[in-house]
């Protein structure tokens, strides 16, 4: 039973932080998620389930790690949303071409 308290502490903070990304994109929120989602990677441990793909004979790709692509691109979503990546203005033709 103990074993299994962090990994279910870390996918309830998973799930929180992108409930709280897709109903409040913020920079704040799809910060959270990404960290959310890096942290379910290296906690789901017993909660990991069938491997997807084999990298090697004791690493791969299961089902969990998906949660955290998921997760990910949501948090992208959200700072789309937030406006982390507007373009930036474009400087005049008058600046660039200055003579000195």
């Amino acid at each position: 039973m103990a074993l299994l308290f962090y990994p279910l502490v870390f996918m309830n903070l998973l799930f929180a932080a992108t409930t709280l990304c897709l109903a409040r994109p913020s920079r704040a929120s799809a910060a959270a998620t990404v960290a959310a989602a890096v942290l379910w990677i290296f906690g789901n441990g017993p909660l990991e389930g069938d491997i997807l793909w084999k990298l090697n004979s004791s690493q791969g790709l299961t089902v969990s790690d998906l949660l955290s692509g998921v997760a990910l691109g949501i948090a992208i979503w959200g700072f789309h949303q937030a406006g982390w990546w507007n373009p930036l203005p474009r400087r005049s033709r008058r600046l660039v071409h200055k003579r000195f």
